[in-house]
């Protein structure tokens, strides 16, 4: 029996490598085993089937995070606890999400260092974007926009996965976004 719960944007937003996707579908797990209706939209996935051929400008990246929140606010309306994992670097495109959401928004900054992101980054991104053979690569040649104010912020260099997802969890239930 699922529990009826309005639906809620969970927005995971944080560097490359940072952690969001691992606890996000962690995450959907736990809605999921509670009862509440929960779906995942990560940032890869999402840009191979809605965003292909967008790029890596400002522009097509605000559009990808404009796509992104009509889907989640699709499934929110609908009782759904969309859970959103994307880099999604520029505050205002956030922030725009945010507003449309009419308060079922809830933003989780996975605040992780460049420096730790670089040394879990096993496809070698980072080592390419700091020799700068990639171009446009978030938090090291194009900017990433901290949240001020994130509903939870979890920061997950030296601290185990497992203890991430219970803090992400725990303040989840807190909000109100499940029982």
């Amino acid at each position: 029996m699922s529990i009826t719960i309005p639906g809620h944007i969970v927005w995971f937003t944080g560097l490359s490598g940072a952690g969001k996707t691992t606890i996000a579908r962690a995450v959907v797990d736990r809605l999921r085993v509670s009862g509440t209706r929960a779906e995942l939209l990560d940032g890869d996935e999402v840009r191979e089937h809605l965003s292909k051929g967008l790029g890596f400008s400002r522009e097509d990246r605000d559009t990808n995070i404009a796509r992104i929140g009509y889907v989640a606010r699709l499934l929110a309306r609908h009782g759904v606890v969309a859970v959103v994992s994307a880099i999604s670097p520029y505050a205002d495109a956030r922030n725009a999400v945010r507003r449309q959401a009419a308060g079922r928004f809830v933003e989780v900054f996975v605040s992780t260092s460049v420096e730790e992101c670089a040394r879990r980054d096993v496809k070698g991104l980072y080592a390419k974007a700091f020799a700068r053979e990639i171009t446009q690569f978030t938090g090291v040649s194009d900017p990433y926009e901290a949240p001020p104010a994130a509903e939870i912020v979890v920061n997950t260099e030296g601290v185990a996965v497992d203890a991430s997802i219970a803090t992400v969890v725990d303040q989840l239930r807190t909000l109100g976004v499940f029982a």
